[in-house]
């Protein structure tokens, strides 16, 4: 189970609950892979509806990574997510968040 003030998210993948976690070298590894200013800049691509398929791999790839789950990117691209593509892409969000705000 998730623990939210930990910065931690759940998410079901091929009909696996799992716990996802941005740590500080996770996030660190996202803004170089995605080339970003910052972690803002990225987060704002998802406030602002413009986040792309690569950008929501990316965030979850570095979350299974941060809970200690090497999944590569390419392995979370082919996964089947709860939710199909929106799902995957709410709980990106949420993991971003959390990873700012401690709240899931």
């Amino acid at each position: 189970m998730a623990n939210p003030l930990h910065g931690e998210v759940e998410i079901v993948a091929d009909g696996r609950r799992r716990v996802l976690r941005l740590s500080l070298g996770a996030l660190a590894a996202l803004e170089a892979e995605l080339n970003c200013e910052g972690l803002v800049e990225l987060a704002g691509r998802f406030e602002r509806g413009g986040v792309r398929a690569d950008d929501v791999i990316a965030v979850l790839a570095a979350g299974f990574r941060g809970a200690g789950d090497e999944a590569a990117a390419l392995e979370v691209a082919q996964m089947r997510f709860e939710g199909g593509a929106l799902g995957a892409t709410k709980v990106a969000a949420r993991l971003l968040s959390a990873a700012f705000t401690g709240e899931a």
